[in-house]
Order: C-alpha cells, then sequence, then structure tokens
C-alpha cells in the first residue's frame, strides 16, 4: 500500500502544472534577475587608489606615513611643488595635496572623507610616526597583547547572500508541495479525500508515503536549482558544497512539515491555503534578507527574536556562516533550530490530523 500511493502521489504533483511552476521554474527565473542585477555590483565597485599630492614642505613623519600606505596600495603619491599640485587639484588629476602639513581638497567625496581620516590620524599620533621613522618600530607603549585573526575566505562575495536567500525561498515554496498532497488527503477538501476516508487504508501509511513523494519532488526541484545556479550562473557556494547540500536538505523538511503543519490546522479552502502559504514563506524571506542584507542585519540587531524563530533565516544564516567561516558552531546551531522546527510542525500536524472527525463527507 505504501510504495502503490507513493508512485501515485508523484504522478499527482509532477502532473500539477502550477505548483511545478512555483517550485521548479520561478526560483530559476528569480535567480536568473539576480544574475542580471548583481553580476556587475562588485566590478564597479572595486576600490582604486587614491591619488595625493604632497609638496617638500612638509614634516618627514608625514610624507614618510604616506609611503607607507602607498606600499598598502591604499595611497598613490605625487610628489610635485605647490603650483603644480593646485594645477593637479584643479584639474581632478588628485584627490588632494598635502603643504605645510595641511590638507587640501576642492569637494566632500567619500574618498576625500577617507584622505581626511588618514591625515587626522597621523597628525594625531604625531609621537607614533617620528618614534617609528627613527627607531624602525612602534613604541612598546602601542603593542596589544590581543591577537587578531582574519578567519573569514578570500575573495568573498557580498551579493552571495541574495543568491543564499534564493535557496531558502525555494525550499520554502516546497511547502507547497506538502500542502497540496495534505489537501489531497482531506475529505473536506477534495472529492478523493472522501474515497480515501471511507477506504480501509490505514491514515498513517498514506501520510507516511504522501510526505516521502513531498521529499523525493522537493530534492529533485532544489537538485535542478543548484546545478542551473552553479553552472550556468557560476555561483561560488564555497568549498564546503556537501555542507551546502546537508543544511538545505534539512531546510526542505523544515518547508515540507510548515505546509504539512497549514493544510492541517487552517479550516479553510485550498486556494485561500495556498495564499497563506504564499504571504508566510514571502514575509520569512522579507526578514531573511531577501530584499537585501540591511535587512537582514536590521531584524538580527533589533528584533533577534524573530531570525530566531524564522526557518528561512536558519537556511540563509547557516549557509551565511558556512561560506565565510566554514563549518562552525553557528552552521550546526542552525541545522539543530531547522531540526526542532521540522519535529514541531509535524506533532502539532499529527495531533491535529487525528482530532479531526467528519459527521458526515
Amino acid at each position: 500500500m505504501f510504495v502503490h500511493n507513493f508512485k501515485y502521489s508523484l504522478k499527482i504533483l509532477f502532473k500539477n502544472k502550477g505548483l511545478l511552476f512555483w517550485t521548479f521554474i520561478f526560483p530559476i527565473i528569480l535567480g536568473t534577475l539576480f544574475n542580471l542585477a548583481f553580476s556587475n555590483i562588485e566590478k564597479t565597485e572595486t576600490f582604486n587608489k587614491i591619488d595625493v599630492a604632497i609638496t617638500p614642505n612638509n614634516n618627514s613623519y608625514i610624507i614618510s606615513a604616506f609611503k607607507v600606505l602607498q606600499k598598502e596600495n591604499v595611497i598613490k603619491i605625487q610628489s610635485s611643488n605647490l603650483e603644480n599640485s593646485k594645477k593637479l587639484l584643479e584639474n581632478k588629476k588628485v584627490i588632494g595635496y598635502i603643504d605645510n602639513n595641511i590638507l587640501y581638497v576642492n569637494s566632500n567625496g567619500g574618498k576625500e572623507t577617507i584622505l581626511k581620516s588618514i591625515m587626522d590620524d597621523i597628525l594625531i599620533n604625531k609621537d607614533i610616526y617620528e618614534e617609528y621613522l627613527l627607531n624602525g618600530k612602534l613604541p612598546d607603549t602601542f603593542s596589544t597583547n590581543y591577537k587578531i585573526t582574519n578567519v573569514t575566505r578570500k575573495n568573498i562575495s557580498y551579493t552571495m547572500i541574495e543568491y543564499y536567500t534564493l535557496i531558502a525561498m525555494a525550499a520554502f515554496y516546497g511547502a507547497a508541495i506538502a500542502l497540496t498532497m495534505i489537501n489531497y488527503l482531506l475529505p473536506n477538501i477534495s472529492t478523493s479525500g472522501k474515497r480515501i476516508n471511507i477506504s480501509p487504508a490505514k491514515r498513517g501509511t498514506l501520510l507516511l508515503s504522501s510526505f516521502c513523494a513531498s521529499i523525493v519532488v522537493q530534492i529533485i526541484g532544489m537538485f535542478i536549482l543548484f546545478l542551473y545556479t552553479i553552472f550556468v550562473l557560476k555561483v561560488d557556494y564555497g568549498d564546503n558544497l556537501l555542507y551546502v547540500f546537508i543544511l538545505t536538505f534539512f531546510g526542505l523538511l523544515a518547508s515540507l512539515s510548515l505546509g504539512t503543519f497549514l493544510a492541517s490546522t487552517i479550516k479553510t479552502n485550498s486556494n485561500n491555503k495556498f495564499g497563506i502559504l504564499i504571504a508566510i514563506t514571502m514575509t520569512l524571506s522579507f526578514f531573511s534578507g531577501m530584499t537585501g542584507i540591511t535587512m537582514k542585519y536590521v531584524t538580527d540587531k533589533n528584533m533577534p527574536i524573530i531570525n530566531y524563530l524564522n526557518p528561512c533565516n536558519m537556511i540563509v544564516d547557516g549557509l551565511y556562516s558556512l561560506y565565510y567561516y566554514g563549518v562552525n558552531n553557528r552552521y550546526y546551531f542552525n541545522i539543530l533550530s531547522l531540526i526542532i522546527f521540522t519535529i514541531i510542525m509535524l506533532l502539532i500536524s499529527s495531533n491535529s490530523l487525528r482530532r479531526q472527525k467528519y459527521d458526515n463527507i
């Protein structure tokens, strides 16, 4: 009976064109739009060196400090006299020039602000830079007992958060699959449910086979999305691709449990249930950063409880930590949170379905 209903459930799901569009086609379309929108952002926002002219009329520690910054590819120095420096600034060949330990600029742009901050720092720490110039080392009073290590991966992409929310949203559109199958089994929703309800088939077996069929369809949909984003859109999910798949798997289980929960607890028709599901999915995606990483940051900072309970954010946050920091406690915490969410949703759904009785069908 299990195998028969499993095959039948797969046929029902694959024949539902609207369901296939939202779970298979729509995420691919959205991913394509993301790629078109974000493909050139990081290329156009690369940092260029700040051109600055420096006259000989400056203290040696200022000249020395700027030479150090030039080695770090932050500043590009043009040594010239005062008259030529003014011409360079007027012709916008440099962002500013320094004469007699004073910085001169023509506007208040981003690079001008950075240059002013650098100059202020050099003037404030004059004694430190002078000692460095004399002895070739920083004074002992400037040392620190803390060792800072950069654990983030190289060549990171801040637009990756958008693709993570895409994966999370696609996983949670899978809730529509579970909702469809549960509606199919309910006698107050479909005629097939009426026939099933009066048949000798065990309800537990039907539910389990339908849930397994939903998992298979959702895995196929996510597999297609990963293939498309990796090989067509050239999205780099990092070095831990297996862990990305593992997290996504638990995410789709959470989404299916959410669909089961909505189908079994909300007393309304099928169309209304789908409307509620879409609204919930979009809201969860919004708070997890679907409209931009800023929203996720604002929510995490001001209303952290929302994203702690947000299964969509659990996927995004898990992928985010995996991409930037590798496999760590934060990654496992998000997987554990998804498992707990899935169990709670299924327990509530099971209890609700057991309590449902019908006087007539």
